[in-house]
């Protein structure tokens, strides 16, 4: 069979025992598969949306109810969105976890996590797109966060508002920010991943002489299980999207109340339980970028796993990186569940 287009992205041959499901997870090919939907999703809502306070809730209600195939069209966007960042991570802990990010692949390793953050924060400015109600304390507590900032609060918080409250120039910044200026370098920030990752060498393996076995598998066959996988990723996007809707609120009023039920996105909920215990600035801001600032010098200032523990599941060489990465995560994990219980 004479290689296509599709088959030169990919290396002649990989080895087997690195290529299992049960190693990759397939996180990384979904990431991408997850990325083309929300393209793809993203300029079809455009032909809709409409970036005014007074109109951007009502257009989107337009494209849920009235536009043939619209609910379906922004409830895969929505979902997409969801579970990108959710693969974008387990892909991150599967490479703490296998210590996949030891040299060469540190810089990549940095523009890995570059993309989760950018898959955060085109998460949330979709989120804020919807300007309804059920966005208006993330709206408010976010911009805030910003205002907290010693010195340069004031000045930022402008920047990014448009003015000393949120209102018609927020919503056509955040729209600028998400349709064109994350997604663009979320865009370049991905190609060069990518590239980086055959530059690299492929998947982190053992040297030749250490290596367990020889067995590879073609690049044929593994464009196949990626497409196999991808096939049935959309099959579940597609059922979910059928069954479960996006959420949608009525549109924001001066009059509403931001009390009752009042959270911000699920990936941000931890945040927002760190916000009960006191200064926004340090809880809000600092905590936070100290874990993003701890977790993306791992490479850099760890111990790194010998070779030959490469291409296996938690090498011995690297189990501080892991011991970090597993408390940030049950942290975490723990922070948004106490932020999901009711007040007492």
């Amino acid at each position: 069979m004479r290689p296509n287009f599709f088959h030169h992205l990919h290396p002649p041959t990989i080895p087997a025992r690195q290529a299992r499901l049960r190693y990759t997870l397939a996180a990384g090919g979904l990431a991408v598969f997850l990325a083309l939907v929300l393209l793809v999703t993203g300029l079809l809502e455009m032909f809709y949306y409409i970036p005014t306070p007074d109109q951007a809730a009502v257009s989107i209600q337009t494209l849920t109810f009235l536009v043939p195939y619209g609910g379906l069209v922004r409830n895969l966007h929505y979902w997409s969105a969801q579970f990108l960042v959710i693969v974008t991570l387990v892909h991150l802990l599967r490479v703490i976890f296998t210590g996949a990010y030891a040299p060469p692949r540190r810089f990549n390793y940095l523009l890995g996590m570059g993309l989760l953050v950018l898959a955060i924060l085109l998460d949330f400015t979709g989120y804020v797109l919807r300007w309804d109600e059920g966005i208006r304390w993330a709206l408010v507590t976010g911009t805030n966060l910003v205002r907290s900032i010693p010195l340069v609060g004031n000045p930022l918080y402008t920047i990014l508002v448009g003015g000393t409250q949120p209102g018609p120039a927020t919503l056509i910044r955040f729209y600028g920010w998400h349709i064109l200026g994350l997604t663009l370098v979320a865009g370049i920030l991905l190609v060069w991943h990518l590239f980086r990752v055959r530059r690299d060498g492929g998947i982190a393996v053992p040297p030749p002489a250490l290596r367990e076995d020889q067995v590879r598998i073609t690049r044929y066959e593994l464009l196949r299980r990626e497409g196999v996988a991808m096939l049935l990723a959309a099959t579940g996007l597609l059922l979910l999207s059928t069954f479960v809707a996006a959420p949608l609120a009525a549109p924001i009023t001066a009059s509403a109340s931001t009390s009752e039920m009042a959270r911000a996105p699920w990936f941000f909920l931890w945040v927002q339980q760190m916000l009960k215990l006191g200064n926004p600035f340090f809880w809000g801001g600092i905590v936070p970028l100290a874990v993003l600032v701890l977790i993306s010098f791992i490479p850099y200032f760890f111990p790194q796993p010998a070779k030959g523990e490469l291409g296996h599941w938690f090498p011995k060489g690297n189990r501080l990186a892991q011991a970090v990465a597993l408390f940030i995560l049950i942290a975490i994990i723990a922070l948004t569940i106490l932020a999901l219980l009711p007040a007492a």
